[in-house]
């Protein structure tokens, strides 16, 4: 049996109808270029603009420091290469399990795989 396909052309009625639809994908494709060339990102940032991801020494809790400013006592900054930036990124998933102590050293903790 051959079926072929069978091509319809129909009248949208409106011509302020045709224009809507692409308007629309305009709009978001505008709004995609946007977020990519200022950097914006739709993954939730660990810190907001300005400041810096700190972590809590002996545990796995953390904060945010503004730029230019110390860790409260504590907390200490992530080792360098090893900041999460993003919620969920890799680092973010390690320092779930891992730590540093009073040391300095990374540790895994106590409890966690």
């Amino acid at each position: 049996m051959n079926i072929t396909p069978r091509l319809r052309l129909r009248s949208s009625g409106s011509s302020a109808h045709r224009v809507r639809r692409p308007m629309a994908g305009l709009a978001v494709a505008s709004a995609t270029v946007a977020m990519l060339t200022t950097g914006c990102s739709l993954e939730d940032a660990t810190c907001g603009g300005g400041e810096y991801p700190v972590m809590t020494i002996g545990s796995t809790g953390s904060a945010c420091v503004s730029n230019g400013e110390e860790p409260s006592k504590g907390y200490v900054r992530y080792p360098e290469g090893k900041e999460p930036k993003h919620v969920g990124d890799k680092w973010d998933k390690y320092w779930q399990t891992h730590t540093i102590d009073k040391n300095g050293d990374i540790i895994k903790v106590s409890g966690s795989e």
